[in-house]
Order: C-alpha cells, then structure tokens, then sequence
C-alpha cells in the first residue's frame, strides 16, 4: 500500500508560516528609537479603567499642555482623589514626553499600538503556530518512518512463524506419505522380482537370438545347459564366458540382451492382490497397502497440494528473513525491505488460505493417519479381512504406488 506524504506538507505549510512571518517582520516599520523625559502629570479627569485626561509641562518650552492619557489605575488611591488637599481635587501621575523629533515635547503613551507592534503581531501570529506545525510534522513523519521501518519487525515475526509451521506441516505430510509408499515398494519389490523370476523361466534362450546384430550363438548356449533367460541372468557375463567359452564381448552381448528381456517382462509382470497371495512378504505389502487405503484418496490429494505449497513457502521465507530480524532488516536495503514485506503479505494470504481452507488441518490429520503404520497391525489379520471387503481399493493404491514416481521431497 502506497502511504500519502501527509506530514510533509504539513511540515511544508508550517515551514511557510514561519518564512511569512519572518518576512512580515523584516519588512515590517522599525521602532523609533526615541529619547524620554520623565514629567509630572496632573490628572484632570480620570475613569476607573485608568482612562484620563492630563496636563503637563512642555520642558522645552512649549508651556502648559493637555491630552489624554492612560493613567495607572492601581496607584495609589492618595493620587487619584486629592479633595482632601488644599489644591483640590485633581489626580498626580507620571509619565514621558518625547525629548527630540517631530513630536518633541509630546506626551508619550506605550499603551498606543504603533505600526511596528502591528508587525511584530502579525509576525509573532504566523511564526508561533508555524513553528508549532512543522515540529508537528516533523515528529508525526519521523514516528510514521520510523513505523513503516520498524513494524515489519513487529508483525512479520509472527507471520515467518506461522509460516514456518504450515510449512512443516506440509513437509510432515509428505514425508508421512513418502515412508508409507516406501514401505509399499519394498514389500512388493520381492513379489514382483519372484514373479518375473516364474515368467523369465518360462521364456526360452532361443527368443535372444535377434536381440542383436550379428545374430547371438543361442545354439552354443544350449549346448552349455542354458535353456531359459532365467539361466542366462543367474550365470551373468562372466559365467556365460567361462561355461560357453564365448569371448568376454559376445557373453556380455548375450547377458545385456537377456537384462533387456527382463525389463521388458517386469514392465508387464504384476502382482496381483488375491486369496492366493501368501506368505510373510504378502503379509507386509498388506500391512503396508493397508495404511494408505486407510488414508483414502484424501491423502493423496493433501499430498499434492503440500507438493506445491512447499516450494512457494521456501521461497518467500527465505524472501522475508530480513523483515522477521531487525538486525538483518538494518542491512538490507530499499529494495531488500521492499522484497521482505512483500513475502511477508503473500506468507499472510498462504497461511490464511490454507486455515480457511482447512488445508493446514488436512496436513495434520492425514500424518496422524499415515503414522498407523505396520507396528499397529503386525499380524496383518486385519488387512486381509479389508481387502476382502474392497479389493479394488487395494489394487488402485498399489497401481499408484508403483507406477506413480517418487515424490522428491528436499
């Protein structure tokens, strides 16, 4: 989310007040450096606000002279009412009157705002809020940077978390999954290579003759006692030479060209489940069939979608490492911390997907169901009386596990 830079241009506005003002004041009149002569007053009339009307003498020789002025209303009370003196009821004061200039002689009065305290108000008006604002700005900017640096550290630790939990949570399921289906394998793998075995003896010597070109000596193989591909496979190379005494070349010709057949009959040999499958090998493909048919196909499905989480999850922990550790995040740079909190956004939308989904609860319990492994049933009873029941379940989850390719975990 793109943040407004709403501080800096109160910053901005404050600063402008305070350029104002400053102008305001330098361009503003000057006050006029008078000289002062202090003077007696005599207070002809006077209001209770201090509002009066005075006589003084002009020290430079102006005589007797009236104006108003503003007396001090909390003097003395003796100089206010004076009736009870001989010269009657008139008030006493003090003030100033100018000594030089224009207005020599006049009556001086603070209390009259002049230009210049006009100025200065107006200055002091714009300069003390604008001061105020862009300390204002300036400290909510910094606290908001300071925010946006400081709160991936803040919330992202918990988001890597979260993440990293859902991530082992997928992680068990397939592993879960990938020890039931080894399981699967290495009990079917005798079945199947004792099987293959029956077919290879059945499959004479002879069908090795045009494997090759020049054709094979499949008459001196007979000759030597070998009637099947099986016995070709159980001399191997080295025992085809020193029986037959063909070259090392031609009895490894013929032993590669008998480990084709093999394949070839492997790939179309299968074990199939029935009542006529006995003995403690068939016992543990049971066993071990069992756990994933148990599991159902909702297993398969959860492994699935855990195959494709992982990688996305990988990438975007690693992605936002930085914005989880403040002592990375200060290391990195624009760019990195730009990266981190994107990771850490889509690590969010994972997690909350695969909680609103109940994928994260999928991954746990079908772990749960693929731990029942063969300790739980060791004498595979129970296994038999389910493949009665529903042997075609059986039969698929087997087809699945041998010819579906390993899942590769990292």
């Amino acid at each position: 989310m793109r943040h407004r830079p709403i501080f800096r241009w109160v910053t901005a506005a404050g600063l402008l007040l305070v350029v104002l003002g400053f102008v305001v004041w330098e361009t503003g009149p000057d006050y006029p450096e008078l000289e002062l002569e202090l003077v007696e007053l005599t207070v002809l009339e006077e209001e209770p606000d201090g509002t009066c009307a005075v006589r003084w003498t002009d020290p430079y020789g102006g005589g007797q002279r009236t104006g108003p002025y503003r007396c001090d209303p909390d003097r003395d009370p003796l100089l206010k009412d004076t009736t009870q003196f001989e010269w009657g009821s008139l008030g006493w004061d003090v003030g100033h009157v100018v000594a030089e200039g224009d207005l020599k002689g006049e009556l001086y009065d603070p209390d009259v705002e002049t230009a210049a305290d006009r100025a200065v108000s107006v200055s002091d008006a714009l300069t003390v809020p604008g001061v105020l604002v862009a300390f204002a700005g300036l400290v909510c900017g910094g606290v908001r940077a300071l925010l946006r640096f400081v709160r991936p550290t803040v919330w992202a630790p918990l988001t890597v978390r979260r993440a990293e939990r859902l991530r082992e949570a997928a992680r068990g399921v397939v592993r879960e999954h990938e020890r039931a289906v080894r399981a699967v394998r290495d009990a079917w793998q005798p079945l199947h290579d004792a099987r293959v075995r029956e077919e290879l003896a059945a499959v004479p010597v002879g069908m090795l003759r045009w494997s090759t070109t020049p054709l094979l000596p499949v008459a001196e193989l007979r000759r030597h006692g070998f009637r099947t591909v099986r016995d070709v496979l159980d001399a191997g190379a080295w025992g085809l030479a020193d029986t037959t005494g063909l070259g090392r070349r031609t009895a490894e010709k013929v032993w590669s060209a008998a480990r084709r057949r093999a394949d070839e009959v492997g790939e179309d040999t299968w074990v199939r489940l029935d009542a006529g499958l006995t003995g403690p090998e068939a016992d543990r493909l049971l066993t071990a069939l069992r756990v994933l048919v148990q599991a159902g196909p909702e297993a398969r499905r959860a492994v699935e979608e855990a195959g494709r989480l992982i990688p996305e999850l990988d990438r975007h922990l690693v992605t936002a490492r930085p914005a989880a550790e403040l002592r990375l995040l200060l290391v990195t740079d624009h760019e990195g911390r730009a990266d981190a909190r994107a990771a850490v956004r889509r690590l969010r939308e994972l997690v909350a997907e695969a909680e609103r989904s109940g994928r994260w609860l999928s991954f746990l319990q079908t772990s749960i169901d693929l731990l029942r492994g063969a300790d739980a049933d060791p004498l595979a009873l129970s296994a038999r009386a389910d493949l009665a029941s529903r042997p075609d379940a059986y039969q698929e989850q087997l087809w699945h596990v041998v010819r579906a390719r390993p899942m590769l975990t990292g």
